[in-house]
């Protein structure tokens, strides 16, 4: 029972933190002022900095979480004597650790990047400059990369890790179906919305950019290769997913 519990209020603090970050990555792609000034376009310096001050708001926000949550059932995992809610922790600690490797294994700017760019807030001060040339291969990378964050890959990648924690939880330890069904749902939640709130305002202002520069070219998309819709209707509420 202490470990049922135990869980339910887990569950209940994995989503307060899941909608405060998705409020947070909301707010910051929305903030993001679209790229207009006297000339047209914003200077770019300053949209691919703030686009990739967005990014890294997502990034730290989901490697914390996933860090403290693992730290967190490790703790209380040596410290119980409830074997099933140490079965419980061991496993949910495990799985956090996989999604916090996932966010080193991929960071928002790679190791072998060309250039080193400054944070939005120095380059605004003066402190440290960026040519056109160097913002425009950050906001490249950015859009790439946001690209790449809604792939399908990562629903899958996601999916594995989440199903093979859920068949240790019923047939490794032993537990019921619905025990093993619970556990996969509540891990791809956490990954869906990790996947969902991660911003994708590079992507547009990329585009953007190409089409300010040579407006005669066919733009090249850097789309997310899946897009989701809500729409609430009598009856319900209908989730659609195009891939």
């Amino acid at each position: 029972m202490n470990g049922r519990c135990y869980g339910s209020v887990s569950a209940t603090i994995i989503f307060a933190v899941i909608f405060l970050l998705q409020a947070v990555s909301l707010q910051g792609q929305d903030s993001a002022t679209d790229s207009v000034t006297d000339n047209g376009i914003q200077k770019i310096q300053l949209t691919a900095l703030q686009d990739l001050k967005n990014a890294q708001i997502w990034w730290y926000g989901w490697l914390g979480g996933y860090s403290a949550a693992t730290a967190g059932q490790a703790a209380v995992a040596a410290t119980t004597e409830n074997m099933t809610l140490r079965q419980d922790m061991v496993l949910g600690a495990a799985t956090t650790l996989i999604g916090a490797l996932g966010q080193l294994i991929m960071p928002i700017v790679p190791k072998n990047a060309k250039a080193d760019f400054p944070p939005y807030r120095d380059y605004v001060a003066g402190e440290k400059p960026l040519s056109e040339e160097q913002a425009a291969e950050l906001l490249k990378i950015l859009a790439l990369r946001e690209k790449e964050g809604r792939s399908w890959k990562m629903h899958a990648a996601a999916g594995a890790v989440n199903l093979g924690s859920g068949l240790v939880t019923w047939l490794g330890f032993k537990r019921t179906v619905w025990d093993g069904l619970m556990n996969f749902a509540l891990n791809t939640a956490v990954t869906e919305a990790q996947i969902w709130t991660q911003p994708t305002r590079a992507i547009k202002d990329y585009e953007r950019y190409l089409r300010e520069i040579n407006p005669s070219a066919d733009t090249p998309t850097a789309r997310p290769e899946s897009e989701w819709t809500v729409s609430v209707m009598p009856g319900g509420i209908a989730i659609r997913v195009d891939f």
